[in-house]
């Protein structure tokens, strides 16, 4: 690793960590989330974490429940504006254009994987409706799937609920109240052999299986996270039926 390679991580990880420092009271105080194999989350090493995507608000959920500086793949839009494009950069975020084959973007991912960064990919592409949701039975594109192959990196599923909550003034409110859902699945590596349709079927089964074990878990269906799975059972039992959503 080339030594202005390493200070350009050091500098972002120390802003990352600032923020981490000054933003993370705000949610410790109005939530209790549920949070499922925290432990999965390895605390060195290239990992790729593929969350489900319902709300803006899953980012700053994420930085605040695991315990690891990530880097996340975000869309080119919000990096129009100099001062966002200045604040998400030093966030060690980066830029994706959805629009076209961005190879730059591959290979930055790459660069951060190789250096045992984790790297943060919504394989959804954007934020979801209900009924949009792989959790209904929608789809995403396996971009995901060949990066691991290529870059050897394990995937961890995630399934992220309910963070739509802090859309509301009162998930602010300092009473621990705000109750999101997270839960992280057994890493799994893309092997040579394995093509991109199965690896997607297999992240597909580990999300669904994450889903399942959150909804038995004990409390969950008061939650705000509980409501979003209710109408994404709704809208997959729908899908299965081939009836109007």
């Amino acid at each position: 690793m080339s030594g202005a390679s390493t200070n350009s991580f050091l500098v972002s990880d120390w802003y990352y960590n600032l923020v981490v420092f000054v933003c993370k009271p705000a949610f410790t105080i109005s939530s209790s989330p549920i949070v499922l194999h925290l432990n999965r989350i390895p605390h060195r090493g290239k990992v790729i974490l593929a969350p489900t995507h319902f709300s803006e608000y899953d980012v700053p959920c994420l930085m605040a429940v695991v315990r690891r500086n990530l880097d996340f793949v975000s869309i080119r839009e919000l990096f129009v504006k100099p001062i966002l494009r200045w604040f998400f950069t030093n966030m060690n975020a980066f830029a994706l254009d959805r629009s076209r084959v961005d190879p730059a973007t591959t290979r930055t991912i790459l660069s951060r994987l190789a250096q045992n960064r984790a790297v943060v990919m919504f394989p959804e592409g954007r934020l979801r409706q209900p009924h949009e949701s792989v959790l209904a039975g929608g789809s995403f594109k396996p971009a995901l799937t060949r990066i691991a192959r290529m870059s050897g990196a394990p995937i961890i599923p995630c399934v992220i609920l309910g963070t739509g909550a802090y859309t509301r003034l009162g998930g602010w409110l300092p009473l621990r109240a705000t109750r999101y859902a997270v839960a992280f699945g057994e890493p799994f590596s893309v092997s040579e052999s394995m093509d991109d349709d199965a690896a997607a079927r297999l992240l597909r089964r580990r999300w669904h299986a994450l889903h399942e074990e959150l909804r038995r878990t004990p409390g969950f269906g008061k939650t705000a996270a509980g409501k979003l799975s209710r109408r994404l059972e709704h809208f997959a039992r729908a899908s299965a039926t081939g009836k109007p959503q």
